[in-house]
């Protein structure tokens, strides 16, 4: 049976299109001021594991370095066997949620697989998830994950899940059977990404502020504070919902911390500060 294959969408945009280009662009991210500067295979003493984390979506010459914060803090403790990664639907194309259960994405740097055993469990234990590879076409918030990770690591597999609707109910939903998948395997071995970027083009000063103000949530595991404080404040976090999941996620499998390995904007990264976008890469320990 010929395999189901996603060809990169924004390789040549969001990231160098040709190969040793992008392995290179990972490297500036690594090597960045902004960026973590050493991979090093040396766990974070008093804490076992990193099963949860958050990352930007954004082009890699803007958010890179700060994407290069979690994979390499993950890259500490594991060698991970599959990488569950949401994000937004940008589009607005498919259902409320759409994964994607069988075939392989390919990038620049070599092809990835599914995994159909986890994509088909996480369906059965959330009943909003749905099978849909229309929804995944054009969406960027997941793929641009997968060079980090194939840089940083081999022989994995992932779920790309994409979120249309992000409520409270869907985290919910997604973040328990999510965290039931973690449970029920060795620590690890199952790792799951939620993709977003914060504050959208506001001054620096202004997506800083409010950034922090929702990220306190996150670091709290308060769900319900965080979606709250986004409502209220206007806080324009694209992947919402990934977020959430990853809240309700960690207090499921009792994270013990959770820590802002980096945060910055635009800005930062361009130099251009009217208008910016916030980054941050949070990793969640047990």
């Amino acid at each position: 049976m010929v395999k189901k294959v996603r060809k990169p969408v924004v390789a040549g945009y969001f990231y160098e299109r040709d190969r040793d280009k992008l392995v290179q662009q990972i490297k500036w991210s690594i090597e960045h001021d902004l960026g973590p500067k050493e991979v090093v295979k040396k766990p974070r003493e008093g804490y076992n594991a990193v099963p949860i984390g958050i990352s930007p979506h954004a082009g890699y010459v803007y958010s890179g370095p700060i994407a290069a914060h979690i994979f390499a803090e993950i890259y500490r403790f594991h060698e991970p066997k599959t990488f569950i990664i949401a994000g937004p639907n940008h589009h607005g194309f498919g259902p409320p949620v759409a994964i994607v259960d069988e075939g392989v994405w390919e990038t620049p740097l070599g092809s990835v697989e599914i995994d159909s055993d986890i994509a088909r469990e996480l369906r059965k234990k959330c009943n909003v998830v749905e099978i849909d590879y229309f929804a995944h076409e054009r969406e960027h918030s997941i793929e641009v994950q997968l060079p980090f990770i194939q840089y940083f690591f081999k022989d994995f597999k992932i779920v790309p899940i994409t979120l249309l609707i992000q409520d409270l109910s869907i985290a919910k939903c997604l973040g328990k059977a999510i965290a039931e998948i973690i449970r029920e395997r060795n620590l690890g071995e199952v790792i799951y990404i939620a993709s977003t970027d914060w504050n959208h083009y506001e001054p620096h000063e202004v997506t800083v502020e409010k950034d922090m103000k929702a990220i306190e949530k996150v670091l709290n595991l308060d769900v319900d504070g965080f979606y709250d404080i986004i409502r209220r404040l206007d806080i324009s976090v694209c992947g919402y919902g990934a977020v959430g999941t990853a809240i309700v996620a960690a207090r499921e499998i009792n994270v013990k911390d959770v820590k802002l390995l980096k945060h910055a904007t635009s800005g930062d990264t361009s130099g251009y500060f009217l208008e910016t976008v916030g980054y941050a890469a949070i990793a969640f320990y047990v």
